[in-house]
């Protein structure tokens, strides 16, 4: 509830409003439905005759949350702290409750104020609520390996990630590879935190979230900071059975006393596992619907991809399914047509043979209707193309990237033929235009 001081007031204009009740309500603090109140703020309220009879305050009560505060214009105890006050004028009751316990945190509270005219001819009921503000911590609820590099944290309300390194991860068994964060994003109540390095299947790890507050900006607080988690396990067919330790010759077993020779074996299992788990993603890097964009790159870079276009990744996947198709309609019209309506999302409607202006004999003029055109070897492979709309300057160049590489290699691509802009009419103006200098009929 924030509290402006102001160095100077004053009222431009004021409406009355007439009121059929006799007894009114008003300069509530805090107000109906007001958020984010302190938990110590102090509740204060006037009720106000508009009538000659005044307010009595030996019928005025106030219930906080349906405990009394004021009876009978008296100041409960537990609402009797220093700012509480009660002040009876003329003909208004200003009433002050000061909590000796503060509010709960996200506290909706309740205030119930009944009072009467001096005589009782006159009675007024309201009831109004206000929020108090969020001072509780979140807390860090479960930790989940969500890959070998990402771990899923859960938090029991929405948080913010201020310090995206304010994470920290620490071995509880051994072996185990350290850790650390690189990068963190919030999702609601879910924080995702990527790794550096993979981390040890099935070890224990403990994450103490430092970076995160709520949407009131109440940080984590110990004890609930901290959360367990067990090291991602890569998928695994169900019948590979590749234990290095079950491997060795049981005389060897049999030798380790100390216990060293397991943990050696150990470090070289786990480096086993996630060779063979990359083994097992060969498959994915190479689905175009699931690899990851740097694969997806090498994978138009291996099928020779010669658009140089800036792709998101959906395109990048959807061009690298259809690059074989656009190397086979290479030189011809559909495949000019598929490949800029895939690219600019612009409609070809027609590839035409390229139309100079002839001579007719007897009839032309040159340099009037007629001009010098091509000769004939060159219009015969000459070729204009139609779109449905007017280009932008970036995708006229685009759109010509494309034809010259898709067209055939004889072929001469001359002209790029754009829908004609509707004419602008110049209206007649009553008493300025004046016909055939400033307007046209039309």
């Amino acid at each position: 509830m924030p509290r402006l001081e102001l160095p100077a007031l004053w009222v431009d204009d004021v409406s009355v409003e007439r009121s059929a009740d006799r007894l009114v309500i008003g300069n509530r603090d805090p107000a109906p439905d007001e958020r984010d109140v302190p938990l110590e703020a102090a509740i204060a309220l006037e009720v106000v005759d508009v009538g000659p009879d005044g307010v009595d305050p030996a019928r005025a009560h106030v219930w906080i949350d349906g405990v009394p505060a004021l009876a009978a214009g008296a100041v409960q105890p537990a609402f009797g702290g220093p700012r509480a006050s009660v002040v009876a004028l003329t003909d208004t009751l200003r009433v002050v409750l000061d909590p000796r316990t503060p509010f709960a945190s996200e506290a909706r509270v309740e205030v119930r104020v009944v009072a009467e005219t001096r005589g009782g001819a006159h009675r007024l009921e309201v009831t109004y609520e206000f929020t108090c503000e969020d001072r509780v911590a979140p807390r860090l609820v479960a930790a989940v390996a969500l890959a070998p590099r990402a771990v899923r944290l859960g938090f029991d309300e929405p948080v913010l990630v201020h310090d995206t390194l304010g994470f920290a991860f620490e071995a509880s068994s051994a072996p185990a590879m350290p850790v650390a964060p690189v990068a963190a994003r919030a999702d609601g109540s879910t924080v995702i935190v990527e790794l550096d390095v993979e981390m040890t299947p099935d070890a224990t790890h403990q994450v103490l979230a430092r970076g995160v507050s709520d949407l009131a900006g109440n940080p984590v607080a110990p004890p609930f900071d901290r959360a367990a988690f067990i090291g991602y396990r890569p998928r695994r067919p169900a019948r590979r059975r590749f234990d290095l330790w079950r491997m060795l010759p049981k005389h060897n077993r049999r030798q380790d006393t100390t216990g060293d020779l397991r943990r050696f074996i150990a470090c070289l299992q786990e480096v086993t596992d996630l060779l063979l788990s990359d083994i097992d993603r060969f498959a994915d890097l190479y689905d175009i619907e699931r690899a990851p964009e740097r694969f997806v790159d090498l994978i138009l870079h291996d099928l020779g991809n010669p658009f140089a276009f800036e792709l998101d990744l959906g395109a990048k996947r959807r061009l690298a399914a259809s690059l074989v198709d656009m190397y086979r309609l290479k030189g011809t019209a559909p495949g000019i047509v598929n490949a800029v309506r895939f690219f600019l999302g612009v409609e070809v409607t027609a590839i035409t043979a390229f139309a100079s202006e002839t001579l007719v004999l007897g009839e032309s003029e040159l340099g009037v209707d007629w001009v010098l055109g091509p000769s004939d070897r060159f219009a015969l492979y000459a070729f204009e193309v139609h779109v449905d709309r007017v280009l932008t300057d970036v995708e006229r160049r685009h759109l010509r990237r494309i034809v010259q590489y898709l067209k055939p290699a004889h072929t001469h691509f001359v002209a790029l033929i754009e829908p004609s802009p509707p004419a602008v009419v110049d209206h007649w103006i009553l008493g300025v235009s004046e016909l055939g200098e400033s307007t046209d009929l039309h």
